[in-house]
């Protein structure tokens, strides 16, 4: 008796961990889906720059820092958030929002080029990284040409 005893309980314990299993199942897939249709119901932000170069035509070497604002508006159903801004090279250097842009607000994104010891043609580049979904980067551009110091 006591074999059938332990068989049985044996049999009533994986039955009960079966069941137990099976609604903890259940609750993942439940709040899986619940998250899921959350995220969609938010939206996605999207980005739109009103121009993405920019020509300081002819600046002087000793005029001092040149700067050109980049403005944009968030065209999307969720907030905007710039992650980054990196310059071509160290002569350049982006300023951008650190906090998130709401729907259908316009903000900017400014480049200052310092023309210091660099006369002549200039073409630079920053790149803007977002958490649009599909923009890896967006490319912002500045040139001018530099008249030397006399």
């Amino acid at each position: 008796m006591s074999d059938n005893f332990q068989r049985g309980s044996k049999s009533l314990f994986l039955t009960k961990m079966r069941y137990i299993l099976t609604v903890l199942l259940a609750v993942a897939v439940c709040c899986t889906a619940a998250f899921a249709k959350k995220d969609k119901a938010k939206g996605t932000p999207d980005i739109q720059f009103e121009e993405v170069s920019h020509d300081f035509g002819t600046i002087p070497e000793k005029g001092g820092n040149v700067t050109h604002d980049f403005y944009f508006t968030n065209t999307g159903t969720a907030p905007l958030v710039i992650v980054t801004v990196s310059a071509s090279c160290g002569c350049t250097t982006p300023k951008f929002p650190a906090k998130p842009i709401a729907p259908g607000k316009r903000e900017k994104v400014s480049i200052t080029y310092a023309p210091a010891k660099r006369p002549g043609e200039f073409a630079k580049n920053a790149y803007v990284r977002t958490n649009v979904p599909g923009k890896k980067k967006i490319t912002l551009k500045i040139k001018g040409t530099v008249t030397p110091a006399k």
